[in-house]
């Protein structure tokens, strides 16, 4: 048998990590999302000097792989801020929504890296921030099985 079919290990080699999807939306973010980016690439950089400090050839290789998305995201990143607070929502604003049961909850409309919707932060993708774009206090919306009333927009001190 030739050797070519033949793989042998090499101790130097770490099979190839697919790279994280950038997607093909608009990179739009915050000043606080532009940050964030900022923030992740330089952790991500300590972290790689600490995994090849250890010859730590796996986690060089996640983190490499993770460092190349972050720059990328960071290179395409919109800075986009709000005009004014009202009478539109926009991008950056954030929104008090009443359901019919009276809960009042708040959103932020932010960049798909700077969403976490446990903290009230949606992606300008998601649905219901699509809902909410271009409407106005006093409009209603579907959120999720029932209506919500736009109660109040305004502009967060961190856009």
């Amino acid at each position: 048998m030739s050797v070519a079919f033949v793989k042998e290990p090499n101790e130097d080699q770490v099979e190839a990590l697919p790279e994280r999807d950038l997607g093909t939306d608009p990179n739009f973010v915050t000043s606080r999302g532009l940050a964030g980016l900022d923030a992740q690439i330089a952790s991500s950089e300590r972290a790689l000097e600490e995994a090849r400090a250890a010859n730590d050839k796996i986690a060089v290789a996640m983190i490499n792989r993770d460092l190349r998305y972050w720059r990328a995201r960071r290179a395409t990143a919109q800075l986009t801020v709000p005009t004014a607070a009202g009478p539109l929502v926009q991008f950056g604003h954030r929104v008090e929504i009443e359901r019919e049961d009276g809960k009042v909850q708040s959103y932020r409309i932010v960049g798909i890296d700077e969403a976490d919707p446990n903290e009230g932060l949606i992606s300008y993708l998601s649905p219901l921030a699509r809902q909410l774009v271009g409407k106005e206090v006093g409009d209603t919306l579907r959120a999720g099985p029932s209506e919500a009333e736009i109660v109040s927009i305004a502009i967060d001190d961190e856009s």
